[in-house]
């Protein structure tokens, strides 16, 4: 074999082997990036979680005695603004469902058992909202 034979045959030899040795790391890099079926399962669910959370969030304030009253004050049916909640669009909810939750941390922040005529408003509005809301969607 000639010089330029063995210099081929050495060069051939290193590129390989540094193939080989840069492989693992790649293989490596990219098993950092491998996302889990399990966390994918939880990122999935949890669209559905915070929707759910939402719903309660509106039912809770809505189903209230105080609440339960003043719907009734304004003539507004439970049954069909609960129907409703279940309508909304996600973002809707979302909204709804914080409003209702600053409802609720002012009510236990201290004010006893009654609501202000402010908070029995608000949960009138709350619930007009969701109605017409739904009634516009469809």
């Amino acid at each position: 074999m000639s010089v330029s034979g063995k210099w081929c045959g050495r060069a051939l030899a290193v590129v390989v082997l540094s193939f080989f040795a840069v492989s693992p790391a790649r293989v490596q890099a990219q098993d950092k990036h491998v996302v889990s079926v399990e966390e994918l399962s939880k990122d999935a669910a949890r669209p559905a979680e915070t929707r759910q959370a939402n719903e309660a969030a509106l039912r809770q304030i809505l189903s209230s005695p105080q609440a339960q009253q003043a719907l009734k004050s304004a003539n507004i049916d439970y049954t069909k603004v609960d129907k409703a909640v279940g309508q909304l669009t996600d973002e809707d909810a979302a909204k709804l469902a914080a409003r209702s939750r600053q409802l609720q941390e002012s009510f236990a922040a201290g004010r006893g058992s009654s609501l202000s005529d402010r908070d029995l408003l608000i949960i009138i509005i709350i619930a007009v909202l969701v109605i017409a809301l739904v009634a516009v969607l469809h």
